[in-house]
């Protein structure tokens, strides 16, 4: 059997699936999403994931179709009904479909959000050999709207981003704005200095990430420093060590920028720990 994904309160079978064309997610990317990471079959960093959606949603005046406790059970039911051990489950909520197109928001009265929900089975979410070997990144200009800290669909320049790392053989690219680094085409960027973790302050140029929280969080118990504020390339080239956080690669060392290595150029102990401890914590509070 093949998978059973979510649409608007129905468990489908993938291939039975559709959105209308009229969908505003669809035609003007007017919508936000979530990716949940599963580990042991349980999920990761849930409510943080839960809170972000929510706030992302009132950013964009857009109506909560569904609530804490249903988003969590239907979570849960795709998880189960798909067998994922290590994967993800993502979410996407829309306006919706008002019938037609038009830039004008429809009346949310009148036109109910679309709410769709997926599995990706992950094997090796939690071994992945990138995170031993650690990965290349270049660098881009940054050229996303300003409000990074919302959490949208329209992940075109991202996808470029990674496009462009791809034919340079690195893994992944760094945006770089007024000459600095924001962050990664979808992952928090950091740099280490002696015990000192630095990455980004919290503002509207990045987005808000939930293991980024967690892992600073983990970070301060472990006696390291945590200093949030921008870097540059060059900063980044001659530090200690570099890594990325997000939710589907957890903790990931970076060994090389523009071509340049970082330290030894071999991933970083801090990174490696980091991400030991973030998996270990994870898997305890996971739900």
């Amino acid at each position: 059997m093949g998978r059973i994904v979510y649409v608007n309160g129905e468990y489908l079978p993938e291939e039975e699936a559709t959105v209308s064309i009229f969908d505003r997610g669809f035609l003007m990317a007017d919508g936000v999403y979530e990716v949940t990471s599963v580990l042991d079959g349980k999920l990761i960093d849930f409510d943080g994931h839960a809170a972000r959606l929510a706030r992302s949603l009132a950013e964009l005046d857009m109506a909560q179709p569904i609530s804490h406790e249903e988003l969590l059970a239907v979570h849960r039911e795709l998880v189960a009904r798909n067998g994922i051990d290590e994967g993800l489950v993502y979410l996407q909520i829309t306006r919706g479909n008002p019938g037609d197109r038009d830039f004008v928001f429809p009346d949310p009265d009148e036109t109910a959000p679309t709410v769709v929900m997926f599995t990706q089975s992950k094997p090796g979410l939690a071994d992945n050999p990138a995170a031993r070997a650690g990965i290349k990144v270049i660098s881009l200009p940054d050229l996303r709207w300003h409000r990074r800290d919302i959490k949208t669909v329209q992940l075109l320049y991202p996808s470029m981003g990674k496009m462009a790392a791809k034919a340079a053989g690195a893994g992944d690219a760094w945006f770089v704005e007024d000459g600095k680094v924001t962050e990664g085409t979808s992952n928090n960027a950091y740099i280490v200095k002696g015990n000192r973790i630095i990455t980004r302050e919290l503002s509207n140029d990045i987005l808000h990430g939930i293991t980024r929280a967690a892992v600073l969080r983990f970070a301060a118990e472990a006696q390291m420093e945590v200093e949030e504020r921008a870097f540059t390339i060059e900063e980044a080239q001659g530090a200690d060590e570099a890594f990325i956080t997000s939710a589907t690669t957890f903790v990931t060392p970076v060994i090389e920028i523009d071509g340049v290595k970082v330290g030894t150029g071999e991933a970083g102990p801090k990174a490696l720990r980091l991400r030991e401890i973030y998996i270990e914590e994870s898997r305890k509070a996971a739900i």
